[in-house]
């Protein structure tokens, strides 16, 4: 079974993104005085499994990355990463194609 390219070699902006989120995490972690080992057993899985979301290894799922930043307190965050009022591509694309009058309203006749 061929892995993902994705997962292999992402994008270099990607990557950074997830090698900076696991860094974030890993200093989360420490401030709070919590052990790889503890930060485990909190989320239910292996010890690796949170020292590879903190290296930003792309593979590690999305919910470890959310269960860690929920287990820290920091899961609201998650709320504005994709939020539609500030994508300002999607809402100029939006303005573009938007329309401009409004139509009239549009009477049926029995003519078939």
């Amino acid at each position: 079974m061929r892995r993902s390219p994705l997962l292999t070699t992402p994008p270099y902006e990607v990557e950074t993104a997830i090698k900076r989120l696991g860094a974030d995490l890993r200093t989360a972690r420490l401030r709070r005085n919590i052990t790889l080992v503890d930060a485990a057993e909190r989320l239910g899985v292996g010890r690796d499994v949170i020292a590879d979301a903190e290296r930003g290894k792309p593979s590690t799922s999305i919910a470890v990355y959310a269960a860690l930043l929920w287990s820290y307190g920091l899961v609201e965050r998650m709320a504005v990463l994709a939020e539609p009022g500030s994508d300002e591509e999607g809402l100029r694309l939006v303005s573009l194609t938007e329309r401009r009058h409004a139509r009239g309203a549009q009477t049926l006749d029995d003519d078939f």
